[in-house]
């Protein structure tokens, strides 16, 4: 009996570390399937989510996967951290043995990405010096023109998806002590912009913008993509 105890936890053991040695050659796979494919600058790092692996890729379906780009370019525009994770993918196996990705596909995918001030800066109409986010919320800081000349103020503005980008408002203006009084309803029409990232990879939609420290958070969505359609 002990002998067979002893056989069982073995087998155990190695169903565990095979399915473990399996999980990361695919991780891999998949990862260069879409650096090769897309032109990516570095092999994005993949995990595969659920256990074990094997049952999944013998069944040719995985409950999610999550792949972390880094730094991305895409129309016209760049951000950072990039991570899609894709929920309810189906992928048979033959295709993930050879690096095929045409036949993937996820129910859901959401990408999220920080989109660095100096990247939102770079749509800002001129005079606008910096903008950056602190506790009372998200500034443009700069010169703006009253009349024929132009003070130094901050304004606060506002950022919400539309669907031609990332909206930037103006909803208050704090003028430089001693200077002239700037009207919002000119800044609104003098400064409004719109940062032209309709969307991340896989046609994900932005859904949701939040303002920190080292950038705009944005989340897109998107419903039954196919892993290909990355740009």
């Amino acid at each position: 009996m002990r002998a067979l105890l002893i056989l069982l936890v073995v087998l155990a053991i190695a169903l565990v570390v095979g399915d473990r040695v399996a999980v990361v050659m695919a991780q891999n796979e998949i990862g260069r399937a879409i650096a090769a494919e897309y032109e990516l600058p570095h092999r994005p790092d993949v995990e595969i989510g659920g256990f074990p692996f094997l049952t999944q890729a013998l069944d040719g379906h995985y409950r999610d996967i999550d792949i972390r780009i880094g730094d991305w370019s895409g129309y016209d525009i760049s951000v950072r951290d990039l991570d899609v994770a894709l929920a309810d993918v189906s992928a048979p196996l033959s295709d993930v043995v050879n690096s095929r990705t045409s036949h993937l596909v996820a129910a859901a995918a959401t990408a999220t990405a920080v989109v660095p001030y100096d990247v939102v800066q770079g749509f800002a109409p001129s005079g606008v010096e910096s903008i950056s986010h602190g506790p009372e919320g998200l500034r443009a800081t700069g010169r703006f023109s009253v009349g024929a000349i132009t003070v130094p103020a901050t304004v606060f503005v506002t950022v919400a998806p539309t669907e031609d980008g990332i909206e930037v408002t103006p909803v208050s203006v704090q003028a430089a002590t001693g200077g002239p009084t700037l009207s919002l309803a000119v800044l609104r029409r003098t400064l409004t912009f719109v940062v032209p990232l309709q969307r991340l990879p896989l046609g994900a939609r932005l859904t949701a913008i939040e303002p920190r420290a080292d950038g705009l958070h944005v989340t897109a969505v998107a419903h039954d993509v196919r892993l290909d359609s990355l740009p």
